[in-house]
């Protein structure tokens, strides 16, 4: 059974879903953009069936999560997005989580067991190493791929920021049929997760997110400690999976060049699937979290 709650940290009143029993082996999955915690809602019981307590929550400018203070910057900055499942969890007393993502969801994944290890117990990352390079991301990749950004880069503008505010859904639903070409998600399916987007800071994290990325809005200034840190590319040390869809245009070639950035256990997997892994493929990304618990079990053992 799902179970909505809410929990306050620092900056955040953070809505999750929360499946399984209280005291199953702790997941944290969290969701990207354009969508939100249903991109799970088949991988989710997957995990509560093998025994796991699994919370999705919604990211910040999602859902019916909110900033608790109106002076609160509506950052989207992904050390700002990392340090919320990680108080997220310092919130809700859970020790050594298995966290997964995917877009946002695995950015803020591997920024939180990268800058925070000792505190995740494994991580499950689609597209691989995903802490954004701000500094490369000042300079273009080919202009195919450039093409495939286009949504980076109106939302540069504020022509961009008008249209994301006045014609969100229309937007993202192109973002979902182009990223997931062969994915024959419904109307309902889509309006599921689209509901999310009329969270009244929406607009504004996404517009910092993705300038922030870029280079082109400097974040706060309590966070530049830790975007300083991951400027420096720092290892994941914690056990890994990480997965590529194979029909996915953000990612073309996929990501195993990245196993250098894995310091410990790293599988690299690849799925029949475009950007929205979890929901295209649900088995087989609760299948790479459970070897993750696996894996954490064969550890304890051998140091015994």
């Amino acid at each position: 059974m799902t179970v909505t709650r809410t929990v306050n940290t620092q900056t955040l009143s953070i809505a999750y879903h929360e499946y399984g029993a209280a005291n199953g082996w702790p997941v944290v999955l969290s969701h990207g953009f354009p969508y939100d915690v249903h991109a799970f809602g088949e991988v989710a019981p997957i995990l509560a069936r093998a025994g796991a307590r699994v919370l999705v929550p919604y990211t910040r400018g999602f859902g019916p999560t909110r900033f608790l203070s109106d002076k609160t910057p509506r950052n989207g900055q992904q050390a700002a997005r990392g340090r919320d499942i990680v108080e997220l969890i310092d919130a809700l007393g859970i020790e050594r989580p298995i966290l997964g993502g995917f877009d946002w969801g695995g950015n803020a994944s591997c920024v939180a067991a990268a800058l925070w290890p000792e505190q995740i117990g494994g991580l499950v990352s689609y597209a691989g190493y995903d802490i954004i390079d701000v500094n490369g991301q000042r300079h273009p990749t080919t202009p195919a791929l450039e093409r495939v950004f286009w949504y980076q880069h109106v939302f540069q503008t504020e022509r961009g920021r008008e249209c994301l505010s006045q014609h969100r859904r229309d937007l993202c639903r192109i973002l979902w049929r182009e990223w997931s070409p062969s994915w024959q998600f419904d109307d309902a399916t889509f309006a599921r997760s689209a509901d999310a987007f009329e969270n009244p800071d929406f607009v504004d994290v996404v517009i910092s997110c993705y300038r922030h990325s870029f280079g082109l809005e400097p974040g706060e200034a309590v966070l530049q400690a830790f975007e300083a840190r991951l400027a420096q590319k720092p290892q994941v040390t914690v056990p890994t999976i990480t997965i590529d869809g194979s029909n996915d245009p953000l990612k073309p070639g996929g990501t195993s060049e990245h196993a250098k950035m894995f310091g410990g256990f790293h599988e690299h997997r690849v799925v029949a699937a475009g950007h929205n892994a979890p929901q295209e493929q649900p088995e087989e990304f609760a299948r790479a979290v459970i070897r993750i618990r696996e894996q954490m079990a064969e550890a304890r053992e051998k140091h015994r």
